[in-house]
């Protein structure tokens, strides 16, 4: 199994920018297909961003909300999973988690994911 751990995470103006990391251990990243999910105060754990298996391409894909804003990438050499966020909103502010998968498909769903990370927060002040 693998181990997540995420950092970057802090407090930054609206339209700032943060990247967030994701360093895996046990494991390396390029065996499952991982994501980022965010949970703000008061509501449920939404997805962000995912990349796919690195044998099926390494596909992303991203909640409407954050698209042109956001980009995962992933450097298997460093066994890490990155999250670029620019321009930043005030309505980013959750704690953001990262997750792997080792099923195909349901990246939008948390319940399809089998290991998580213990999530970093974002504060994006007005």
């Amino acid at each position: 199994q693998v181990q997540l751990v995420e950092s970057g995470g802090g407090l930054v103006q609206a339209g700032g920018s943060l990247r967030l990391s994701c360093v895996a251990s046990g494991r390396t990243v390029s065996s499952y297909a991982m994501g980022w999910f965010r949970q703000a105060p008061g509501k449920e754990r939404e997805f962000v961003a995912g990349i796919s298996f690195s044998w099926s391409g390494g596909t992303t894909s991203y909640a409407d909300s954050v698209k042109g804003r956001f980009t995962i990438s992933r450097d298997n050499a460093k066994n890490t999973v990155y999250l670029q966020m620019n321009s930043l909103k005030p309505e980013d502010t959750a704690v953001y988690y990262c997750a792997a998968k080792t099923v195909v498909g349901g990246t939008t769903i948390p319940g399809r994911y089998n290991y998580w990370g213990q999530g970093t927060q974002v504060t994006v002040s007005s």
